[in-house]
């Protein structure tokens, strides 16, 4: 009589736990349909001034999160949640890691939001049940969200209106000079 209590008590504990890892299972899995959608995000790409891109091409992490955000623009939801941790990583580096060269309130501020952003990524990239459209939506605001930090920096580097009158002096007095030196002599 023990013996078939002790196989029932087993096959009840085995039921129970195959039950319990396809729940889990099934809980974090999307259908291949949705897996396979492409993330539309922004086309539209600052491009860095100049004076910007001096200071930035030095700057490993800067490279590094460039790449990650074209990657990103090209994912699907799958290679999305995939490469989630490294988002995440690499927008931490870059938020620790601003040159002085390229430091303010507003870089710094922007590169806060970029690694929240990516961190909130990874997090819903891992809970146990998949949220497709909350993983999507926070996928589409990187790009933009980078774009926002690329403006940030070139903000640093435009000129202020002192700059612009400065120029504009400099440019009457070579005006000045050629209209002279064209002058015919008497």
């Amino acid at each position: 009589m023990k013996k078939p209590v002790f196989i029932i008590v087993i096959l009840l504990f085995w039921a129970c736990k195959e039950k319990s890892q396809t729940e889990d299972t099934n809980g974090r899995q999307l259908d291949s349909i949705t897996l396979n959608q492409p993330i539309e995000t922004t086309n539209e790409e600052v491009i860095l001034l100049p004076e910007a891109r001096k200071h930035a091409i030095n700057w490993l992490a800067y490279i590094a999160a460039q790449n990650e955000v074209d990657q990103l623009r090209n994912y699907n939801l799958q290679q999305t949640i995939e490469s989630s941790s490294p988002i995440s990583q690499v927008m931490e580096s870059l938020s620790t890691s601003i040159p002085d060269s390229l430091s303010s309130n507003a870089v710094r501020a922007r590169a806060n939001v970029l690694t929240t952003k990516a961190k909130v990524l990874e997090q819903l990239s891992h809970r146990r049940q998949l949220d497709a459209n909350a993983i999507t939506e926070v996928a589409r605001e990187i790009p933009e969200e980078f774009n926002n930090f690329k403006i940030q920096l070139n903000e640093l580097f435009l000129k202020t209106l002192e700059d612009f009158e400065e120029e504009l002096d400099e440019f009457k007095a070579e005006r000045d000079t050629i209209s002279i030196d064209s002058l015919p002599e008497a």
